[in-house]
């Protein structure tokens, strides 16, 4: 049974965190936290948070934390936050922030 967390409306863009997660699909659950550990990228801390919350989620259901193995990783997109930039001559340009939806899930290997 996987045990799994979602990081709904992470303020980073979906195609950033996708470079961090498709570095622990299928990693153990050790060698995925050593990774995202190293990792210098921003985007690594969210889903080492992610991680670890699936993580407790599997301790918490008494299940052998020992093989556990990262089932499913992916990013999905949040919603855009729209904002406006003022430019020369009355003009406005489109600011898009967007916002990433981080699902992880470990399970017993």
């Amino acid at each position: 049974m996987p045990y799994t967390n979602v990081h709904r409306m992470a303020r980073i863009s979906p195609q950033k965190v996708r470079l961090v997660v498709d570095q622990i699909r299928g990693k153990s659950y050790a060698d995925a936290l050593t990774t995202l550990e190293l990792s210098k990228l921003r985007a690594a801390v969210l889903v080492k948070n992610a991680l670890v919350a699936a993580y407790n989620n599997a301790d918490q259901a008494e299940a052998n934390t020992r093989s556990l193995k990262v089932s499913e990783a992916r990013v999905d997109a949040g919603p855009t936050i729209k904002r406006f930039q003022p430019k020369d001559r009355g003009r406005a340009h489109p600011i898009l922030k967007r916002t990433s939806h981080i699902t992880v899930s470990v399970d017993e290997a």
